[in-house]
């Protein structure tokens, strides 16, 4: 089974929801949607504006929300981004930029359940 996540979407996500938003739309032939950019901000605005009565939910598995994530955390000016990852997730960080640290350092304190 895949490591998926079903939750709201953050405010910071919502421009990568449009974007996903915009290219479904175009792929499945929609009409004439205007600009790409117009329509993101417009897409956020509305969500950010109806809140209080329609929820965002965003499926979670890597690509583009990581790198939603990674936006944020820039815009943040944030140092660096940590994960504790499963290993079928790594490919999806390591095509976002991610790298191994040796600075990084993990001690066990808790023993892992007996299977």
């Amino acid at each position: 089974m895949e490591n998926i996540s079903i939750r709201p979407a953050r405010p910071s996500e919502l421009a990568a929801v449009a974007t996903l938003r915009w290219e479904w739309l175009v792929e499945n032939g929609s009409g004439d949607l205007g600009e790409p950019g117009d329509f993101v901000r417009h897409f956020v605005t509305w969500a950010e504006e109806n809140a209080g009565s329609h929820r965002c939910m965003v499926l979670v598995r890597g690509g583009r929300l990581i790198g939603a994530a990674l936006d944020g955390a820039r815009e943040l000016g944030l140092e660096r981004v940590t994960v504790h990852s499963g290993t079928r997730a790594i490919p999806a960080y390591v095509r976002s930029g991610f790298q191994e640290s040796p600075r990084l350092l993990q001690a066990q304190v808790t023993r892992a359940a007996s299977v």
